[in-house]
């Protein structure tokens, strides 16, 4: 009854350490539930933050575009407005040109004119002598009169052979400055694309050179932006891995003390009541003989010197020798 009662109580105090334990084990995971639901909230409030300072990012790359984009158009405002007043000078330079092409042209004519009419009156008076010869024969009695004509004739002839050479030679100047205007309207011409195109070519050059400073100046921001949310993220991804791993591990340790303890039961439970002798059949088996040899010889004194108390004690009784 004794036993019994020893037995019971023990199975009571071994049952109040499991409820123990267990109590333990669940305010641990009650603490672990808190602590978790913590980190979740510290989490999401993170995440709120970088999602504000994304949408921020994002309204500064909104603006930021609006604003290359308004200064493109302004661009190529201005670059038709210098299109177009290229266009109206290249006119006017054309109609100059025209203008003075015409008026070359109409000197040339006039020119073309003159020496035509001068060709003319020449040719004329070079037949005049042809003509005379009969009026010779006819006037053949005032020879005095002929030879005056004749000098007179030829002194026209003279003058007007000088005032062609004049006229050639004015002719030939005048084609010659004709053709040093067009060559200077050419140069000028060439000199004018040039200009032109320098112009634009820096124009454009100062334009690309705004753009890439505004572009870089808007990636760098980003950049370190998308560098935060990286390194934010991958911290949380740390802090998320390093509590799921010691979750995991407690929860680990907790089934495998409940499940140490629950086999502890069983194994008391099979001793008290279904196999007390369990103990006593294994021993034999583990130990050696010295020990067990040792076991009896102690057994035999205990009878010797205590006889009455050779009927409790049955541990010693049923230690065999293999």
């Amino acid at each position: 009854m004794e036993e019994e009662e020893q037995n019971l109580s023990d199975n009571e105090s071994s049952k109040k350490m499991e409820i123990l334990r267990l109590e333990q084990s669940k305010k641990t995971l009650n603490s672990l539930n808190m602590d978790l639901e913590k980190d979740l909230q510290k989490i999401d409030e993170a995440n709120q933050s970088l999602l504000l300072k994304i949408q921020m990012e994002e309204d500064v790359n909104n603006r930021l575009e609006d604003e290359l984009a308004r200064l493109a158009k302004l661009v190529q405002e201005q670059e038709k407005k210098e299109q177009e007043y290229t266009l109206s000078d290249k006119e006017q330079d054309l109609k100059n040109l025209k203008l003075e092409t015409s008026k070359l042209e109409k000197i040339n004519e006039a020119l073309t004119q003159g020496i035509v009419e001068l060709q003319s009156q020449l040719s004329g008076k070079t037949h005049a002598p042809k003509a005379l010869l009969p009026a010779e024969e006819n006037l053949s009695e005032s020879p005095e009169v002929a030879k005056m004509k004749m000098h007179q004739a030829e002194k026209s002839l003279a003058e007007q052979e000088k005032e062609l050479a004049k006229v050639l030679d004015e002719f030939e100047s005048v084609q010659q400055l004709c053709e040093a205007q067009a060559y200077c309207i050419k140069k000028y011409q060439e000199a004018l694309k040039k200009m032109e195109e320098e112009v634009e070519n820096r124009f454009l050059e100062r334009e690309v050179s705004k753009v890439l400073s505004i572009s870089s100046e808007t990636a760098r921001p980003g950049l370190t932006l998308v560098d935060d949310i990286q390194n934010d993220a991958e911290m949380v991804s740390v802090e998320k891995k390093r509590s799921l791993f010691w979750y995991k591990t407690l929860g680990y340790l907790f089934f495998t003390i409940l499940l140490f303890t629950r086999l502890q039961g069983y194994l008391l439970f099979h001793i008290n009541h279904v196999n007390p002798d369990l103990i006593l059949d294994t021993l034999p088996k583990m130990m050696g003989r010295s020990t067990l040899y040792r076991l009896r010889e102690e057994d035999l004194e205990q009878r010797v010197a205590f006889p009455r108390s050779a009927v409790l004690v049955t541990f010693p009784s049923k230690i065999f020798l293999p």
